[in-house]
């Protein structure tokens, strides 16, 4: 017996809609059912964005500082659509060697209660203002240009599932959790009687794809021998 040999097994929004209506024990009829479905799989992608980190969507953004500039764009063209930055450190380039220090995160109130927000010097604190377009404030102002550049970790948004031909902006091993999500929330729509099934099974599968996506780092334990080390 012989395998296929090949590992190019990928779903298009059609057929994603499609396994959606299957599931809902349903047919993909009109083109308004696949407008329809279509639009929940972007729903569905922005609570994805709400639910946690996704591993596949965290880029690497950097920006040059410039004196007495404390606000920046994490994005200047918006390319990326970023969602949320996870850590942020500033490097300082002096004669061709590199430092870096994380910046430490201020919170709104925090950065708002500064008494003196034009103090230049080396920044050590980020503030992230999570707007439309967001940005970032770091303190202290930085005192010289072309010697700061500031790194992020950015999440960023997903693409759109815009036509039937597009395929989706995710790894092999979210497609089933995406098929779930979306046969749930069809069912929401079209099988009310399917919802609780659908609703599990989807709660199922992305914690199994979740478990697969988080970092996998060292974890230590050393015992307090304290107590039999004392006279």
């Amino acid at each position: 017996m012989a395998v296929s040999g090949s590992k190019d097994f990928e779903l298009d929004v059609a057929d994603y809609v499609e396994e959606a209506f299957e599931r809902c024990g349903l047919e993909l009829r009109t083109g308004y059912d696949l407008k329809s479905a279509t639009r929940s799989l972007n729903l569905l992608l922005a609570e994805w964005a709400n639910r946690g980190l996704n591993q596949w969507t965290v880029i690497e953004k950097t920006v040059a500082m410039v004196k007495d500039t404390g606000t920046y764009n994490i994005d200047s063209s918006n390319a990326t659509a970023p969602i949320d930055v996870l850590d942020v450190f500033v490097r300082e380039t002096i004669g061709g060697t590199d430092t870096d220090v994380p910046l430490n995160r201020m919170s709104r109130a925090e950065f708002t209660h500064l008494a003196t927000k034009s103090t230049t010097g080396k920044p050590n604190q980020v503030f992230i203002n999570k707007q439309l377009t967001p940005t970032i404030t770091v303190w202290p102002v930085p005192d010289k240009s072309s010697t700061y550049t500031v790194y992020m970790n950015v999440l960023t948004r997903m693409d759109d599932a815009d036509v039937g031909a597009n395929t989706m902006d995710i790894p092999f091993r979210f497609y089933p959790c995406l098929a779930a999500g979306l046969a749930y929330y069809m069912s929401l729509k079209k099988a009310p009687e399917r919802t609780a099934l659908l609703k599990q099974l989807y709660e199922e599968e992305f914690e199994r794809a979740k478990a697969q996506d988080e970092d996998r780092t060292s974890f230590r334990i050393s015992p307090n021998l304290s107590g039999y080390n004392s006279p």
